[in-house]
Parts: structure tokens; C-alpha cells; sequence
């Protein structure tokens, strides 16, 4: 409405004026406040814009980083497609951000703020019942074409009704949506009563309706999409690598949320079907950096030459999110682990104390819980009194002590036999219908051995699950462990065919949204999504939309914290360890700002050292 009155101030006056503004106002059918709302730079989830609507660069970048070189990218698995918005297929995900742009980019040193990118403004009001983007007009597509709101519109539509679930998910929430010129676009958000969706509609990629077969939108396919990013894919070998190479044309290259950021010529993403010859390659110098997740070879496993001789460099970073969480997962949707109590006592089997000794060399630490090492954690915390209103309807199945703080993960001696934890487990288990039989747990009415299976596919998960696989036979149960592929194990977890994985959960400091995707029960019997455990409680249900509709930060970290207290309650997985720092690995031809973002390692913001890459020997 701010641009509204702006353009009609000069041709009327008093009277005029009020009922021009009111009619657009009543034709938008905007509340009082949505009159009042003005445009901005950026909107934040909670609190203001860390960053002024002057603001440069941002402050983890070095804005001086010179431009040229190649960086090449290993990663672990295969691809079969070029499109990361749809289910079918093992998608190329850099897609997202390097080719294909949403209306709004994150800030990465706040927990949750978006700045302009295609939308050079975000309007909306503080019931944010709506929201209104207004294109940069300079925006373009890497075909030359306009980026237009009846693209932004034709994305919307698109990925409600074929994209991936958490897009049809959260765009299904938009009651009507609509353009009032090329360059505008306005989404009514009543009834949604969720404040994050704003943002969501601002983190929405937004893809050329020119370009798009709707037909044909959700087949894999192996044709480089039209984009508006800083890249376009150049070449590609199926199942191999992806070249991407910097648009020299590319509209936003001096945006300020971009200055420091995309540095180099080409981007060639290498594929490894197997880990250790992954870092096998990386010794030899084929791709540039590696992210490193295993302790014993970040602990003993860089003592190659390059790495001695300083031309391999080690970072040890600390971002300022919550930990990632490594899980055991329990699949709830096999009946081996519909019962509370059976995982209740698996989880009292699994020596952690040994595991991280012998394993870890003790750099691991071990929360329960989802938020570790941040303020939304509940893990060690009494609950607040908006904590126990939340949670009151709720109050038979979350325990006393989750609610005053003083539960805690079981400790074991470390010896790989300590019988407490035992003792314990075998009275669940009994309590739950099993029976020892000799060195055998039956099921007392079927007299059918325990057993499942732990799906693997790295070395340092089939050290973990045989390692629990040896805690089990104490109690009589004999679990399978089965190795696969990168390729076959993204495709089982993601089809939820398997009794038992690893995963690990990233989370924010703003989580939202996601949550439903991540374990909302609408999630748990659609593939693709990640709540892999098959959950389906109203208790965390409830806690999502509660953290949703948080209107300040006080309300949404207890809504959070009470989030936290239901998973655990529900013993969905076992707790392995929390990953305080980002273990990364690089070649000195790289090179990174001195300044670290709270998110930790960015490789957008990073440049080539002298020469490019592809004239330097391996």
C-alpha cells in the first residue's frame, strides 16, 4: 500500500487521496494493519534485519575474493536426475542454489532472515495474513528472458500440486494468490495461522514458465533446467560428474547479498560410489575439499604427504546452530519396534561409553534430544510454565522426569558388560512380551526369535551397528547387519524399507515448517520425507504449530523445548553422539574468509588461489 499512496499523492489531494488508498486496500481485502504494512529489504522470523536496507556485503565474505578457477566437488553416491524438486530420482541438490534462485536469500549469520534476491522488496503485516513480493526488474533468467510474477505464480502452483512433499505441503497453505502487475505478487495467507510462511514463500525457487513442461515435471531427467542463478549446467555424465559453469551474464552478480559469493569460472561435481575410494581421491588431489564426518580418520587417517606438507589444510570449525545429532532410527512401521518399551530398552543396550573410547578417540558427546548444544535443547532443562500449558493435554505420556529436567541418557561402565543397563533392558523387554530362551529372546505368545535388520552403507556405520550388534546378544537378540550402496540406501530410507538405519538431523536455530517434514504425523506414511521413524503423535503435532504461531522468541524457544521433550518422550531413536565441529579438509589452492557465518562452512564464499585449478598439477 506504501507504493499505492506514493504514486497517487501527486494527483490528488485530502479526500482523494483517503479513498483511493481505501479501495485498494478493500480490493486486495487487507486488514487494517495490511494498510499499514510497508515494503522492506528483508524480514526476519522473529526481531528486525540484522543487516540496514544499505548494507554492502555481508560479513562473513571476503568482498575483494578475486574471481576465476574451478572447484571440484566430491560427492558420495550417484545421480539420475537434474530436477531436486520432485520425489522420483537421486537429484544433483547444488541445483538448487547454484542454477535456480528463490525471491529471497538466507542471511547466514541469523537464526532465521531473508533478504531480497529476485524480490527486491517483502511486504506483509504483523498477523502476516499476507505477503507481497515485488521482482527486481533487472531479475533474468540464464535464457535472457524477464523474471515475471506470472513465473513466481506458475512456480507456486507447480510445486503444490507436483513438487516435493514439503512443497505441496507448504504452499497448500496459500489461500489465493495473485499478480496485480508484471512485476508484483501478492499471496493471502488467512487461515494458515502460521507466521513462518512468509518466509517459506520467500525461500520458494522459482522456475521460468516458459521453460517447464508441466507434463513432464515429474520424470527424471537429465536436461540442465533454465534457472536464474550464477550457474548454468554445461555438461554432464550420467551417474558421474555435473559441470556447472558462472553465467558471465548473470543479472545479480552485484546484488549486495551476493558480493563475495560464487567466485569461481566452474564448479564440477565428482561422484564416488564408495567412501574410501572418495578419500582415496581426495589424498590424490582430484577434488579440492571433503567434509569430513568419521573421527578415527580426521584423527589418524591425514597423515599423507600433501597433508604433512601443509598442501592438505584442516579447519576445525564451530558453527553457532544446534550440534547434528547422529540417530539409530527406529522404523515404528515394522512391529518389532511398535512397542515403547522394546525401544525403550535398546536404547538402555547401546554402550556409548565404549563406543565413543574405542571408536571416537572421546571426541563425541551424547544429548538426547534434537536441538543439542543450543538454547532450544530441553535435554537438562526444567520446563517453563509455557512448557507445561503446552504440554498439560498431553501430561500421561511425557515423563516426570523429561518435564523437571532430570532425566538423562543411561551411563554404562564402559566394559561392554554392564549389567544394570542389562538387568533393566530384559525387565522392559519381559514387560513388553519376551522371554529369554537359553540365549534366546522370544516372543512370548509367537516363540519367535527377536531379530531385524541395521541398514548400512559407510564404514563407520557398520562399526556402530556391529558394535551394538554385540550389545544385543547379551539380551538374547540377534540383529543382521546389511551393507549397501550410497544409491541403494538413499532409495530404502527414503521408501522407509528398512527396520533400522543412521541418520543424522541438521536443524537451525529457527526451526519451522521443516518440522512436519522431518517427523509431522501427515509425514510419515508419504515416501520422501524424513520422518523416517514413522511417527505419528499429536503431542508433536501440537508443538509444531505452537512453534509457528510463537510470536516473539521467548514464546517460540519454550515451544521448541516442549517440541524436544515429546521426541524424546517417544523414544523414536537412539541417541548415538553430537557433532560440536565441522571437520573440513582442503586443498591450499582454496581458500576461505578469514570470518565464519553461524552456520560454519560456506563453499559459495570461497576462491581459487593463483592460477586456476585446471592448470595446476594433481
Amino acid at each position: 500500500m506504501f507504493m499505492f499512496q506514493h504514486l497517487f499523492e501527486g494527483r490528488f489531494q485530502g479526500l482523494g487521496v483517503r479513498l483511493c488508498v481505501l479501495a485498494f486496500g478493500l480490493a486486495y481485502g487487507l486488514s487494517a494493519d495490511a494498510a499499514r504494512a510497508e515494503e522492506a529489504h528483508a524480514i526476519a522470523m522473529h526481531g528486525k534485519p540484522a543487516m540496514p536496507a544499505d548494507f554492502t556485503h555481508m560479513p562473513y565474505i571476503n568482498s575483494d575474493a578475486p574471481k576465476g578457477g574451478r572447484l571440484t566437488w566430491g560427492v558420495l553416491g550417484t545421480f539420475d536426475s537434474l530436477n531436486p524438486f520432485i520425489v522420483k530420482g537421486l537429484a544433483v541438490q547444488q541445483v538448487r542454489s547454484y542454477v535456480v534462485e528463490s525471491l529471497l536469500a538466507r542471511g547466514n549469520d541469523e537464526p532465521f532472515t531473508l533478504y531480497g534476491l529476485l524480490a527486491r522488496s517483502v511486504e506483509t503485516d504483523d498477523e502476516r495474513s499476507f505477503v507481497t513480493f515485488r521482482l527486481d526488474p533487472r531479475a533474468r533468467f540464464s535464457d535472457g528472458k524477464a523474471v515475471l510474477a506470472e513465473d513466481v505464480l506458475f512456480s507456486w502452483q507447480l510445486l503444490r500440486d507436483h513438487g516435493r512433499p514439503n512443497h505441496r505441503q507448504y504452499y497448500a497453505k496459500v489461500a489465493k494468490a495473485e499478480a496485480p502487475d508484471p512485476l508484483t505478487v501478492r499471496f493471502d495467507l488467512a487461515g494458515a495461522n502460521d507466521r513462518e510462511l512468509p518466509l517459506i514463500l520467500g525461500l520458494m525457487p522459482i522456475l521460468p514458465k516458459h521453460a517447464v513442461d508441466v507434463a513432464t515435471f515429474e520424470e527424471t531427467t537429465l536436461t540442465g533446467p533454465i534457472g536464474s542463478g550464477p550457474y548454468r549446467i554445461t555438461a554432464v555424465k550420467p551417474g558421474a560428474s555435473v559441470t556447472l559453469t558462472r553465467n558471465p551474464d548473470y543479472w545479480g552478480r552485484d546484488l549486495p547479498i551476493n558480493r563475495g559469493l560464487y567466485n569461481f569460472d566452474e564448479i564440477r561435481l565428482d561422484y564416488f560410489r564408495e567412501a574410501n575410494g572418495q578419500f582415496e581421491a581426495f589424498k590424490r588431489g582430484l577434488y579440492d575439499f571433503r567434509v569430513e564426518h568419521e573421527p578415527l580418520r580426521w584423527h589418524d587417517g591425514y597423515d599423507f604427504p600433501a597433508a604433512k606438507g601443509g598442501e592438505v589444510i584442516r579447519d576445525t570449525i564451530k558453527p553457532g546452530v544446534p550440534q547434528p545429532s547422529e540417530f539409530l532410527v527406529f522404523n515404528t512401521r515394522r512391529s518389532v519396534f511398535a512397542d515403547i518399551r522394546v525401544r525403550q530398552a535398546l536404547t538402555l543396550l547401546f554402550d556409548f561409553e565404549l563406543v565413543n573410547r574405542n571408536y571416537f578417540f572421546g571426541l563425541y558427546s551424547r544429548v538426547a534430544g534434537y536441538f543439542a548444544g543450543s538454547d532450544l535443547s530441553a535435554y537438562g532443562r526444567p520446563a517453563d510454565a509455557r512448557e507445561h500449558e503446552l504440554l498439560n493435554p498431553f501430561a500421561a505420556q511425557i515423563p516426570p522426569d523429561l518435564m523437571d529436567g532430570s532425566y538423562r541418557l543411561p551411563v554404562t561402565d564402559g566394559s561392554g558388560r554392564d549389567r544394570t543397563t542389562l538387568r533393566a533392558a530384559l525387565k522392559l523387554l519381559s514387560d513388553a512380551g519376551y522371554d529369554l530362551d537359553g540365549t534366546v529372546l522370544r516372543n512370548r505368545a509367537t516363540k519367535a526369535p527377536f531379530t531385524f535388520e541395521m541398514l548400512v552403507t559407510t564404514r563407520d556405520q557398520e562399526r556402530i551397528a556391529l558394535a551394538f550388534q554385540r550389545d544385543l546378544k547379551r539380551a538374547g537378540i540377534e540383529p543382521s547387519v546389511r551393507a549397501v550402496d550410497p544409491v541403494q540406501f538413499d532409495q530404502r530410507r527414503l521408501g522407509y524399507e528398512f527396520d533400522m538405519i543412521q541418520n543424522r538431523w541438521d536443524q537451525s536455530l529457527s526451526p519451522g515448517n521443516e518440522q512436519y517434514f522431518y517427523w509431522g504425523s501427515a509425514a510419515a506414511d508419504n515416501p520422501g520425507t524424513r520422518n523416517y521413524m514413522g511417527a505419528k503423535d499429536p503431542a508433536v503435532d501440537a508443538m509444531i504449530g505452537a512453534l509457528l504461531e510463537a510470536r516473539d522468541h521467548t514464546a517460540f524457544v519454550s515451544a521448541v523445548r516442549a517440541l524436544d521433550r515429546a521426541l524424546i518422550a517417544g523414544f523414536y531413536t537412539i541417541p548415538l553422539f553430537n557433532v560440536s565441529e565441522q571437520w573440513i579438509a582442503r586443498w591450499n589452492r582454496i581458500e576461505r574468509p578469514k570470518a565464519i557465518s553461524l552456520s560454519g562452512y560456506l563453499p559459495e564464499t570461497w576462491w581459487s588461489k593463483g592460477q586456476p585449478q585446471a592448470t595446476q598439477a594433481k
